[in-house]
């Protein structure tokens, strides 16, 4: 399974964090630069990078990846995906996703805006013909998240932000093509270490993938994601901002755990300049 599918379905996980360009540096008060490896049964098939920006307001996300193919139901692609959007009373708001990802033979290209959680124009490749896709409505674009903004989560206040809290949600996301809902339940606290930056607690989740429209109901991928397999995501503190962002995850494989581990997860706080 190539990162750029991973993170579209299965955190979406995908999944993970430069266009960050979109947002005002100079209100600018914290930033995450991170490298993640894939990984199957801890053999490395893929990477990605990520970058997320944040403002007092407002936020920017970019990542891209590649993977190689690994095992039957897993295939070579590659992608690049970016967010932004608003941040108020903890919560984010999307304003625009774009993304570009390739696998096999079948390359979605989507460009979204959006408007009070509603998706306001989309424009993404057509899917190839199949008798068994759920139809898709115009519902099914309200009150949802694009892949990359429903990854990061408010942190509570006071502290590191580490609480069962974080855990405790729905998220309702929509790729351009697909919407599914992520499931996510408090499992423990744990402790992380990356070969470059971040080395701390951390609240992992147990996350539920459950398709809901546009998919095919025969697809190799939604039934391995969906088929009650154990699936976690790990959150870690965003240095300077009352915000999580995935740190690891990790889907349980009997012929090998699928894992996407952060080896490099570089946080800082930013000194936001006064404006003139």
């Amino acid at each position: 399974m190539s990162y750029p599918r991973f993170c579209r379905t299965a955190c979406a996980a995908a999944a993970l964090l430069a266009t960050v360009a979109t947002i005002d540096l100079a209100r600018a008060q914290a930033k995450l630069d991170a490298s993640y490896t894939i990984s199957v049964a801890r053999i490395p098939v893929g990477s990605a990078t990520a970058t997320l920006t944040l403002g007092a307001d407002s936020y920017a996300i970019s990542a891209n990846g590649k993977a190689s193919a690994v095992l039957r139901i897993l295939a070579s692609g590659d992608g690049t995906l970016a967010a932004r959007g608003t941040i108020k009373d903890g919560k984010v708001s999307p304003l625009s996703f774009s993304s570009k990802t390739s696998q096999d033979d079948d390359t979605l290209e989507v460009a979204m805006t959006f408007e009070d959680g509603a998706v306001k124009e989309l424009k993404a490749s057509a899917p190839q013909p199949s008798a068994d896709r759920l139809e898709l409505t115009d519902a099914h674009r309200r009150g949802v998240l694009d892949p990359l903004s429903a990854l990061l989560v408010p942190a509570a206040a006071g502290g590191d932000g580490l609480t069962q809290e974080a855990c405790r949600r729905t998220l309702p996301v929509f790729d351009g093509r697909r919407r599914f809902d992520l499931k996510l339940a408090f499992k423990r606290m744990d402790k992380v270490r990356a070969d470059k930056g971040y080395a701390g607690p951390v609240v992992v989740c147990a996350m539920t993938f459950v398709p809901v429209a546009g998919h095919r109901a025969s697809s190799t991928i939604m039934k391995y994601l969906s088929d009650g397999r154990d699936m976690e995501i790990a959150l870690a503190p965003v240095a300077g901002a009352r915000m999580l962002a995935p740190f690891r995850v990790t889907i349980v494989n009997l012929l090998g755990n699928l894992v996407l581990d952060a080896d490099r997860f570089e946080t800082q706080a930013l000194a936001a300049r006064a404006q003139p």
